[in-house]
């Protein structure tokens, strides 16, 4: 056997015997799904954690001490190594490390995981679920009152979840699953210039005999109040049975004896407050500079939201609110380069005049007599699109509900 012919065949037993590596979706995934409970003694619990000071400091020069260099324009070309500005912010990226940054401090005892071929979805112990669809693409998840951009793909096994707080600012979530112990790891990693704060929780099986959630306790229905002597008399108005005319310090009526309240004076059918209403106007809020970046027109949003009323039957006004109108208000904001979140909501607003508990006469108030919102993300060729939908959707439900209380 020659030389050549040897090592063709140690090569093609190489090729055989090594098996090909399978991609991370196929193999590499670890099933992250069950019910866990906070390890606190496994875990870390540092006594600061979060995202650091505002202060950027730009990049020295090179040569000199650090205390070299002259304050004034005539200065010395020392190293001198100065503070950038601050951080501009908005009360959204505000709201965002805020929330995101307790959440790390104070976690969650409990977290139920459900991972499927589509995703993963994690709730706390408080019920908030978040659902990510781990393909490596950009989304939106709602925190308790404002959006955030993340990004969830599978890493060597491995859930890697970004939550992008703001420009800078990245928070970002690594769940893993050991088997022997059965256990699951999350590792928390602040990113950003200056800092890269980080904590491990370990989560262990929750006993199949612990409540889940952990169950409050039940709180005593509290104990009926006595009628008051005035509400205890017989429907034709006299005095009670033996009674002398007073009730007072008597104990209340067997409830045989007590007279039976009036039926409902008022229309309680699912969605009769919307039977009669044959004419709608339209508001559509103006909308900020973010927003019309993102490709969104008040115009287009207004038009639509007519046609979809009109083909719908109602007699409809644009830009009016003087009686029974839809009023559609948008917010937007840049999260980051290249990616658009929207707020959108819906609202069925109506007038009347009434008594208020702390008043003493009539006044004219706002009702609102529905209501549906959603959230929409992505670039700004396909955000205003996403939007658009989203509302019209809402209008053509609200249509449909109207015009079957008009049945």
């Amino acid at each position: 056997m020659t030389r050549s012919s040897l090592a063709a065949m140690l090569v093609a037993a190489l090729v055989v015997g090594v098996p090909g590596r399978a991609p991370v979706s196929a193999q590499d995934k670890a099933n992250l799904a069950g019910r866990w409970t906070l390890n606190r003694s496994l875990s870390q619990f540092p006594g600061e954690v979060g995202f650091g000071a505002d202060l950027v400091m730009g990049a020295g020069t090179s040569g000199g001490s650090a205390g070299g260099g002259g304050k004034g324009r005539g200065g010395s070309s020392g190293g001198t190594v100065m503070p950038a500005p601050p951080r501009l912010e908005s009360e959204d990226d505000v709201k965002r490390a805020q929330q995101l940054t307790e959440e790390v401090r104070t976690p969650s005892a409990y977290l139920t995981v459900v991972d499927t071929p589509t995703g993963v979805t994690v709730t706390d112990d408080r019920g908030h679920a978040r659902a990510f669809r781990a393909d490596g693409k950009d989304d939106v998840v709602q925190l308790d009152d404002v959006p955030v951009a993340t990004n969830a793909k599978w890493e060597a096994g491995r859930l890697v979840v970004l939550y992008k707080v703001e420009q800078g600012r990245e928070l970002r979530y690594t769940y893993s699953r050991t088997v022997s112990p059965s256990q699951l790891v999350v590792e928390v990693r602040f990113l950003e210039r200056n800092g890269r704060d980080s904590v491990k929780r370990v989560y262990e099986p929750a006993s199949t005999t612990e409540p889940w959630p952990p169950a409050a306790a039940p709180r005593p229905a509290p104990a009926p109040a006595p009628l008051p002597p005035w509400a205890a008399k017989p429907a034709g108005g006299g005095l009670l049975p033996g009674s002398s005319g007073s009730n007072f310090g008597k104990p209340p009526l067997p409830e045989s004896q007590q007279s039976t309240p009036p039926p409902p004076t008022f229309d309680q059918r699912p969605d009769a407050e919307l039977k009669g209403i044959n004419a709608l106007g339209v508001v559509v809020e103006d909308l900020s500079p973010q927003a019309a970046a993102c490709g969104l027109n008040q115009g287009t949003i207004e038009t639509a939201v007519a046609r979809s009323l009109t083909d719908a039957g109602f007699k409809v006004q644009r830009n009016s609110d003087e009686d029974t109108y839809v009023y559609v208000n948008i917010i937007t904001s840049s999260v980051s380069a290249g990616l658009c979140i929207s707020r959108y909501d819906t609202f069925l607003y109506t007038h009347t005049t009434a008594k208020l508990s702390y008043g003493e006469t009539p006044v004219l108030v706002q009702v609102s007599l529905a209501h549906k919102g959603g959230l929409a993300g992505g670039g700004p060729a396909a955000h205003a699109k996403g939007v658009l939908q989203g509302v019209q959707e809402y209008v053509d439900q609200l249509a449909t509900r109207i015009r079957a209380a008009n049945k």
